[in-house]
Order: C-alpha cells, then sequence, then structure tokens
C-alpha cells in the first residue's frame, strides 16, 4: 500500500535536517548492526561455500509482523534455519489497516534492526526498505523521522545540489537505524502522469531521461557515502502503463518505449548501480507470454546481455496481484530464478498475512534444485552476486 504523508516546505526540511538528524546520529555507534555485521564476517562468520540450504536462503527477502523481534516470530524461524539472506520493513499492514507494523520510531527501528542482525547466522542480513521521499516513505515525521520530498518535486525543482542534500538525509537516517538497502531511487519515466501507480504518487523525477539519471545519480552517491545500497526499479520501466501492478494485469505492450531503458543505462554504465529491481508489467514487444518478472528474454536478455548488468536483481514483491492472480507460487518461483532473478521477494503485506511463505519458497526452490527443474549452478550464480553485494557492506 502507498502511505501518503504531509507536506513540508523546503525551510521545514532544512531545519528537521539540521536538528533532528543530528539527534538521530547521536545513538551509540556500538548499536549500528551494520557494524556488527561486519566484525561478524571480518572474524569467519562468512556462509560455507557447498550448502545449498544457505545458498537458497540468501535468495530470500521476506515481510514479517512486529516492532521487536520476539522468540516465537516467524521470522527468528527463517533466519536461523533457513539463513534469511533479506528483511522489508513496513509502517503499515494491509491486512490489519493499523499502522506501526515494524516502525514505530528511531530508537524502536535501530534496537529492531540490531536485533534481526543478531539473528542471523551469516551476517549482514539485508534490511530494506522503501524510503522514496514524499507520500513513499515508511519512515514518516509522525515517528521522528524526517520530512521528505516527492521525486517529482526534486525532479521538478532540478536543483542537483538539493537532492544531493536530500538524499543525504535520507541516507544518514537509514543508517542510523541500521537499514542497509533503500528499495529506491525509481528511475522509471513520468511518461504518463496519469500513471495510478508511478506518475498519480510523484514517484518519477521526470519523463526526460537525463533528468532522471542526473538525480538519480545523486541520490545513489549519497546514500553510498553512508554505506547505504540502492535500488533501481522498476525495470524495464514502469512509468507508461495505465494500470496498478499490485492489483492485477498490467499491460504496456502499446505505451512502453525504448527510450524507458535509458536511466537504467545510464546508471549501470557509470558503475553506481547496485540492486535492479524488476517489475510485473507485460510487453508482449519484450515476451510474448510473460511479465517482466518472470520473463527470461527481458531479465537476461536485455538486463543482463544488451545492459551489461552482471550484479544483483530482485523482484517486485511476488505477492502483488500481477503474479498471484496469473501464475501459481511455485511455477512464479520457477520461472522468476530461471529468468536471472537472484532475490526473491515477499513483501507479505498483502490482504492476506502468511508468516509461512519464506518457508514455502525456500522449500520450493531447494525441491526445483534437486528435481533438476534449476540447475544448482543457477543457484551459484545468485549466491555469488548477493555475496559480492553484500561484501560491499563491510567494508
Amino acid at each position: 500500500m502507498m502511505d501518503r504523508s504531509a507536506s513540508h516546505s523546503r525551510r521545514d526540511f532544512l531545519r528537521f535536517g539540521s536538528g533532528a538528524i543530528a539527534a538521530l546520529a547521536l545513538m551509540p555507534a556500538n548499536s549500528s548492526s551494520s557494524y556488527q555485521a561486519s566484525t561478524s564476517i571480518l572474524n569467519g562468520s562468512k556462509p560455507p561455500t557447498g550448502d545449498l540450504d544457505v545458498k537458497i536462503g540468501q535468495m530470500i527477502l521476506a515481510g514479517f509482523r512486529g516492532d521487536t523481534l520476539k522468540e516465537k516470530n516467524p521470522i527468528v524461524a527463517d533466519l536461523e534455519d533457513r539463513s534469511l539472506g533479506g528483511a522489508v520493513l513496513f509502517d503499515y499492514d494491509v491486512a490489519t489497516h493499523k499502522y506501526k507494523r515494524n516502525i514505530e520510531s528511531p530508537e524502536q527501528l535501530a534496537a529492531l534492526d540490531e536485533a534481526l542482525q543478531a539473528a542471523t547466522p551469516f551476517p549482514p542480513l539485508l534490511i530494506s526498505v522503501d524510503q522514496e521521499g514524499g507520500r513513499i516513505n515508511r519512515l514518516k515525521p509522525a515517528y521522528g523521522f524526517p520530512p521528505s520530498y516527492s521525486q517529482q518535486y526534486l525532479g521538478t525543482l532540478n536543483d542537483l545540489s538539493f537532492t544531493h542534500q536530500c538524499a543525504e538525509t535520507t541516507a544518514q537516517t537509514l543508517k542510523s537505524a541500521g537499514i542497509n538497502l533503500n528499495l529506491a531511487p525509481v528511475v522509471d519515466l513520468n511518461v504518463n502522469p496519469d500513471n495510478p501507480i508511478i506518475g498519480y504518487y510523484e514517484r518519477s523525477f521526470s519523463a526526460d531521461p537525463d533528468i532522471v539519471t542526473a538525480h538519480s545519480l545523486e541520490v545513489i552517491k549519497a546514500h553510498h557515502e553512508y554505506g547505504v545500497l540502492t535500488t533501481l526499479k522498476h525495470f524495464p520501466g514502469h512509468g507508461s502503463s495505465t494500470g496498478d501492478s499490485h492489483q492485477g494485469f498490467v499491460d504496456v505492450t502499446d505505451t512502453w518505449a525504448p527510450v524507458e531503458l535509458e536511466p537504467f543505462r545510464n546508471v549501470i554504465q557509470a558503475g553506481m548501480c547496485d540492486v535492479v529491481m524488476t517489475a510485473h508489467i507485460f510487453n508482449a514487444h519484450l515476451d510474448p507470454d510473460y511479465p517482466a518478472t518472470l520473463s527470461q528474454s527481458t531479465i537476461t536478455g536485455i538486463l543482463r546481455e544488451q545492459l551489461r548488468w552482471d550484479g544483483v536483481v530482485i523482484t517486485d514483491d511476488m505477492g502483488m496481484g500481477a503474479i498471484t492472480q496469473y501464475f501459481g507460487f511455485e511455477t512464479a518461483i520457477e520461472l522468476a530464478v530461471k529468468a536471472g532473478a537472484d532475490i526473491l521477494a515477499y513483501a507479505n503485506n498483502s490482504p492476506v498475512f502468511d508468516p509461512t511463505i519464506p518457508a514455502r519458497a525456500f522449500q520450493v526452490i531447494k525441491g526445483l534444485v534437486e528435481n533438476e527443474v534449476i540447475k544448482s549452478s543457477r543457484i551459484d550464480q545468485s549466491y555469488r552476486r548477493i555475496m559480492r553485494l553484500k561484501e560491499r557492506l563491510v567494508r
């Protein structure tokens, strides 16, 4: 669900940034989960290279309920028994219609993320959040976090230094909270301002690929200054759609254009890309059978072979209607892995909450390998990419 948040003036942002951010930075350094993760790996807790279970677990990123990590929370078993590779945090729970699912305050969030890292056998755990800015922000001012601007506002203003300053505030906030992966920036082109999931929520910097590229690079640079990874989304471009893939089938065959690849290509060529997130959109010109997340011709053919991206590819939430309404749970996993996805994301934040989803996904992938439907070498590919990414968190 896309959260709405109050708008703030530029002056409010600057005033908050100099005060509240300083307060966040005063949290004890030894409470930083990224610090604990680095010491664990440097002390030799690296995953065993031949353990298939560990490799599969690293390919799953999941959402869960709870603002603290109690022993009976199912996510603990996913971490300890299945070596879950990542978690995604939300402030709003769609099924219960309540806020504060995982996020209540800066202090609470830092404690939760520290506990998540402590429960991880092979840290660092990728702890992620959608903190794009504006209306798509999980760390809201109501919980004590800084205000933020939408990407559309920043792109319209077109002041790269201000975009960098805003991104620094976001990155420092995430770092202080123990979050090491921001599921941002959005590099979709705003070619359809009436788009119900991109344009409507002001998530795109611009319809101009050069403006999108320039501002995205500033966001990424600022995050890297604080040791936080970023995610380009939604490949191969969601900006032209007239539908919402959260709700169901979205066909961009007649609206998508190759120019929508440009921001992805530009950031990759600049050597600044950390992770790419796929979209669940269908484009018959790119693949006559499958949406991008499940499409080998789109992920492997275009992203990896044409755009030369050999880093981590993460799916958008596999629980979205565009996937679940048309593909079975096992089929979707098989297709996504064969297509070239490295991390399967399960936000588990839909009208039905299922705490067994990470375990089920784990068993499906393992069964596919054991039955030789998917080669173990394919799992090794994803594992190597994920490990390369995580090694950057402990330098």
